[in-house]
């Protein structure tokens, strides 16, 4: 036998073997709750060529079981030792409508609570954008029996909606030394659109002013947050000469208002 002769046996025994070695592609891309749909929402939602990394300093609070679906709180913080943040996307995986919310904190503090619908048991996450494009996510575990997202709200059953719509309240408050809350309050029955009957109809950009009209942070709202939306928003120092609310809907309806 040939040298050439034994040294292509040879490497016809070994390939077995290193395919046995080759490590597989992990369906999961290392979510801590192996869901499958999350590659397909890295890619839609975050970019198809998007690095996110799991860490533990995306910190995404919400209850253990939802015991009103329609109406679950979140809320998002994000540990500064994590450096700039330059957008904060909340994403549920078994939702019909997966994107819930898109926030630019801009000179605000990376933090937001808010209430929204769901529609089974189901990963919350918050994917947050950094200065260099990275994405870092965070997320906790919701269960629920589910339908928050297929069922009319009550401002809608009695049809009182359209009294109130695009009304704005809220304040401004010191929940601890050295820092300013908003909480926001919009009025909108945020439909869905799944269903029968009712159109998709919902608060979709909000920008938040300080008194000179210069934007401090900015929201867009998708179709699972919960109807007449409360927002609470942080800033390390209260914003200057009071605080402008301007935003639309997804039928062109504006919104505005000046809170002291």
């Amino acid at each position: 036998m040939t040298l050439h002769r034994r040294t292509l046996l040879a490497a016809a025994a070994l390939l077995p073997s290193l395919a046995k070695a080759a490590p597989e592609a992990d369906p999961y891309e290392g979510d801590p709750f192996r869901s499958l749909p999350w590659s397909d929402m890295r890619r839609e939602y975050l970019g198809r060529d998007a690095r996110a990394q799991f860490d533990a300093r995306v910190q995404v609070q919400g209850p253990a079981f939802a015991e009103d679906p329609m109406n679950v709180p979140v809320s998002v913080r994000v540990d500064p030792a994590l450096g700039e943040v330059r957008e904060i996307v909340v994403l549920v995986d078994r939702n019909p409508i997966r994107r819930v919310l898109a926030y630019e904190p801009g000179t605000a503090l990376p933090a937001i609570s808010f209430r929204f619908k769901l529609e089974q048991a189901s990963p919350v996450r918050a994917a947050v954008r950094l200065a260099d494009g990275s994405w870092r996510v965070g997320g906790t575990w919701v269960d629920s029996a589910g339908g928050g997202c297929t069922v009319a709200g009550v401002t809608r059953k009695d049809g009182s909606w359209s009294r109130t719509l695009g009304e704005v309240s809220g304040r401004l408050f010191t929940p601890a030394p050295g820092a300013t809350r908003l909480r926001l309050k919009v009025m909108h029955p945020m439909d869905t659109g799944l269903v029968s009957g009712i159109p998709a109809f919902y608060l979709n950009r909000l920008s938040i002013r300080d008194g000179s009209q210069r934007e401090l942070a900015r929201l867009q709202a998708f179709e699972p947050v919960s109807e007449n939306p409360v927002f609470s928003f942080d800033f390390a120092t209260p914003p200057s000469g009071g605080v402008h609310i301007v935003g639309t809907d997804n039928n062109g309806n504006r919104i505005g208002s000046r809170l002291q």
